[in-house]
């Protein structure tokens, strides 16, 4: 059977080499034309290995989150999101722990996938999860500024609802501590009710 736009995508994407310090393989989603596409910081080092994004830890949280607020398991959830990132490589360790975060010419060279993702889904609905997505598409601000509320962005020409959820690690207590725990819950909602997931419901 013919690829379809986003299968043919991910083919290019995999083959990308454009960071040398990024490690790879690249880390790709399922090939689903969502109109909801969420957008992760970068891999970790467990994603490379198991060949998916939110493979780990953090993963887990994430669709706990789904689960609660949409009644979608890992899979269906995998199966009616597009899985995107600011960086699609893991960036590789600190000398002194935990990982590097992508410098800003990494992020500038990966926003070309991003923006054809874009031009190709045409999504409705995008959900930056983490301080560094949250970055690409709106300005600087606390979490509690933007976490629990829906914005209107633009990239590649078009046009979408954008709500911003916490990074799901468990570094960071902040979306299990108020007021991170009420808008945390705000956003799941506001995700639940938004038309691109009631269109896969």
């Amino acid at each position: 059977m013919p690829k379809t736009p986003i299968e043919r995508h991910l083919t290019l994407l995999k083959g990308c080499d454009r960071c040398p310090r990024m490690h790879k393989p690249v880390v790709v989603g399922r090939p689903v034309a969502s109109r909801i596409v969420l957008v992760g910081q970068a891999p970790g080092d467990k994603e490379p290995v198991l060949g998916r994004p939110f493979a780990w830890t953090a993963g887990k949280t994430l669709f706990k989150w789904f689960g609660a607020a949409l009644g979608w398991s890992e899979d269906e959830t995998r199966s009616r999101v597009y899985f995107a990132a600011v960086c699609r490589c893991f960036p590789g360790k600190l000398p002194k722990g935990g990982d590097r975060v992508p410098d800003p010419s990494e992020i500038e060279a990966c926003s070309h996938w991003l923006e054809r993702e874009f031009r190709i889904l045409e999504p409705s609905l995008v959900i930056p999860v983490g301080k560094l997505a949250i970055g690409r598409f709106l300005e600087p601000a606390p979490l509690a500024d933007m976490v629990g509320k829906s914005f209107r962005v633009s990239l590649a020409g078009r046009q979408a609802d954008c709500i911003p959820l916490p990074h799901p690690s468990g570094a960071s207590p902040w979306h299990r501590m108020e007021p991170g725990k009420t808008l945390l819950a705000q956003g799941l909602a506001l995700i639940a009710a938004h038309p691109a997931a009631k269109v896969v419901s």
